[in-house]
């Protein structure tokens, strides 16, 4: 049988495992986003299944040699649907599980920083795939805030230039053939190791090292919960498979009361395991 097609047996285990869990990492991706009107990339709707050649850009060896797609990718930002979106009850659901005390970090691959908006605290939030809302000089390094840049292009500026040095200027967030920030990888890896439970939601978990923190948190010791609406390549690692709408899925699960216990929390992230 197919993981996450016995719905009863698998919302029972996972409210289980909800009840239980001291110290939650989660890992979101678009799914998380879909409902406040962003569409994911890989889903049956998703922008990269409906055109794919719309991931050349996001891919930096393309943005760097042609300046049309460097066009098209500033386009796509003023068109972007994150600029009126709202939070929805998914990503509340993480501000209620927080406020339980449960939550100890919260690893997303979403750039449009509506985890922020619900209500999150900004530390809590590992933004593997950086922010849409700022930008960076792929030649001199300068950053700048996204609406300034925006406002350039509306202004007859197709692809404008860094303004200090005349350099390629794209978003802040990680295309593919890019290296992740390695500060923020490895609070992720800390965050992957020092959980009871790592909760997935929203991510088809196939883009690394992002889906790779679901392995590393089974293998130090946590239980795994996918939430997702297709199959993922973890799925049988998974104690626990969800595949209803996330903005009913996540107010639920983050609704179970936590079970009290004596006992103290002990995993891999914690020094005092390590003897």
């Amino acid at each position: 049988m197919e993981r996450g097609t016995d719905t009863a047996a698998e919302w029972q285990r996972a409210r289980e495992l909800l009840a239980a869990a001291r110290r939650i990492t989660a890992l979101t991706g678009a799914g998380v986003s879909t409902a406040s009107g962003i569409p994911d990339f890989r889903g049956p709707n998703g922008v990269w299944t409906k055109n794919p050649a719309a991931q050349r850009l996001s891919d930096i060896d393309s943005y760097v040699a042609d300046p049309q797609v460097r066009v098209q990718a500033w386009r796509s930002r003023a068109e972007h649907p994150a600029w009126s979106a709202e939070p929805n009850p998914a990503h509340r659901a993480f501000v209620d599980l927080d406020r339980s005390g449960r939550l100890g970090a919260l690893l997303t691959q979403n750039i449009d920083e509506l985890h922020q908006r619900a209500g999150l605290h900004p530390d809590k939030i590992l933004e593997l795939h950086g922010s849409m809302f700022g930008t960076v000089c792929l030649d001199c390094g300068e950053t700048g805030a996204m609406r300034d840049a925006l406002v350039r292009v509306a202004a007859g500026e197709q692809d404008p230039p860094c303004r200090s040095c005349g350099g390629i200027l794209k978003s802040s967030t990680i295309s593919f053939g890019q290296a992740l920030d390695e500060d923020v990888l490895r609070a992720a890896r800390r965050a992957a190791l020092d959980c009871d439970l790592f909760l997935s939601a929203g991510t088809s978990l196939t883009v690394f090292p992002a889906a790779g923190f679901a392995e590393l948190a089974v293998r130090a010791g946590a239980e795994l919960v996918i939430c997702n609406a297709e199959p993922t390549p973890f799925d049988e690692l998974a104690a626990a498979v969800l595949r209803e709408p996330l903005d009913e899925v996540l107010p639920a699960l983050a609704a179970v009361p936590p079970r009290p216990s004596e006992e103290p929390l002990r995993t891999w992230g914690d020094p005092g395991t390590w003897d």
